[in-house]
C-alpha cells in the first residue's frame, strides 16, 4: 500500500485508506508496546513492585506531550490517548500480579 501525505489525496477513497494503513501501523505499535508490558509485570514481580508508578507514569506523559508539540498534534489528545492506555496497562498488570501472588501463596 503507497504512503500517501494527506495533501496528496484527491478523494475520500485515498484518505480512507490512509488511515486504514494508520489504523494497522498503530495496532502494530500498541501490540510491541504491550510486549513490554508484558515483560515489566514479570520483572516487577520478581522484584515485588507495585504495577502503578506514579512518578514514571508522569514521565511517559511529559514525553508524550512535548512529542505532541513537536510534531504540532494537540498535546491534550495525545495526553488523554496515553492517559487511557497507562491505565488499561497498570490495570492488566496489577491483575497478572494478584494471580501470581495468590498463586504463589497457595503453594506455600
Amino acid at each position: 500500500m503507497s504512503n500517501r501525505r494527506p495533501e496528496d489525496c484527491t478523494d475520500m477513497g485515498q484518505v480512507r485508506a490512509e488511515i486504514d494503513r494508520l489504523d494497522a501501523e498503530l495496532v502494530d505499535l500498541i501490540a510491541e508496546r504491550f510486549g513490554y508490558v508484558e515483560r515489566a509485570w514479570q520483572l516487577k514481580l520478581g522484584a515485588r513492585q507495585q504495577a502503578n508508578v506514579p512518578w514514571r507514569n508522569q514521565q511517559v506523559i511529559d514525553k508524550v506531550r512535548a512529542r505532541a508539540v513537536e510534531r504540532g498534534v494537540p498535546p491534550d489528545l495525545c495526553e488523554a490517548l496515553w492517559r487511557q492506555m497507562i491505565g488499561w496497562f497498570i490495570q492488566y498488570e496489577e491483575e497478572k500480579l494478584r494471580h501470581q501472588l495468590e498463586a504463589k501463596a497457595k503453594e506455600g
